[in-house]
């Protein structure tokens, strides 16, 4: 990045390469990112037309995340902030999600609702490196859950786009799922119940020997998907009510979804408060994200000893 401009950004999807596991090993994640990043930090330096030694700062995430592929990151931004004698910073793989709706722009005071496969976290945030966590998941994550039930109806990895496709196609009246922990005094989720609730539903629809009909899965997609967007929903603009703040922001990889995008667009202007989300290709995993962290921390005068350790359960606040 120059200033607050992308240069250039790369990705290297490992979808296909975990398609056939339906869910992520951490062993053929971190052999990929061993192959991946060294050819891919050499194209964004050709692509932004840059030499190594006018890098100012390095930056990765330290944490959350799987151990193994943390460190092949994390070593590498390392050890060319030493070889080239420059600061390096680690960033929270989260806060680079928190951030990324104000990509290239300045950052506001907002209520964030961070969704991916990992995690669902509501978080106030007033500053870079200020953020107040008003709610998590207390068992399952938003995406754990699509990728669970889009298992459980024989769909593809990752559940998402497939639960997402096949939702659109359905009745999302077809079965009453619950609303975890709607009525709850606190901010926190819950989506193990519903999980649970579809495979027992399944059950009962599938006769001896019998299997789905499309349109069965279809309805399943779309019920399960308008509860699980109707609890985020709801609970955000709770969250941002109690908190006093005028926006609402939406980031990690499942708020792709346009289900759960325009529905909380469309109560963010019903409660009178302002919305705005991460671009697509900054909503999913992305070095981007973490350069923009980075440099934003920079900026204040942080940097990062580069002793420290990653973290694979590195906590937001």
């Amino acid at each position: 990045m120059r200033g607050r401009e992308l240069l250039a950004s790369e990705i290297a999807s490992q979808t296909a390469a975990h398609q056939a596991y339906g869910g992520v090993v951490p062993e053929v994640a971190s052999r990929n990112h061993l192959v991946h990043a060294p050819r891919l930090l050499k194209t964004v330096v050709e692509t932004a037309g840059i030499s190594l030694s006018k890098i100012d700062v390095f930056a990765a995430t330290s944490g959350p995340g799987l151990a193994t592929s943390l460190m092949v990151g994390a070593s590498i931004a390392k050890g060319l902030a030493i070889g080239l004698s420059k600061p390096y910073i680690g960033i929270n793989h989260l806060e680079g999600h928190l951030l990324s709706p104000f990509f290239g722009e300045e950052l506001q005071a907002n209520m964030s609702l961070l969704v991916s496969g990992g995690h669902t976290v509501l978080a106030h945030v007033t500053g870079v490196g200020e953020y107040r966590v008003f709610g998590r998941t207390v068992d399952d994550a938003a995406g754990e859950a699509f990728d669970k039930v889009a298992k459980l109806l024989g769909l593809g990895y990752p559940g998402g786009p497939e639960i997402e496709r096949h939702a659109s196609m359905g009745n999302p009246e077809r079965f009453d799922f619950p609303r975890s922990m709607l009525g709850s005094e606190d901010h926190n989720f819950s989506f193990s119940g519903l999980k649970t609730a579809v495979r027992y539903a399944v059950e009962r629809e599938v006769r001896t020997g019998e299997q789905l009909s499309a349109q069965q899965v279809n309805d399943f997609c779309a019920s399960f998907q308008a509860a699980a967007v109707d609890v985020l929903v709801r609970k955000t603009i709770l969250a941002a009510q109690s908190a006093g703040v005028s926006l609402v922001t939406l980031s990690g990889g499942v708020s792709c979804n346009r289900a759960l995008g325009n529905a909380l667009a469309t109560s963010c202007e019903r409660a009178g408060l302002r919305f705005r989300a991460a671009a697509p290709a900054l909503a999913t995993d992305n070095a981007a994200m973490i350069a923009f962290a980075g440099m934003l921390r920079f900026e204040r005068g942080f940097v990062s000893d580069v002793t420290e350790e990653i973290d694979p359960n590195l906590a937001l606040a």
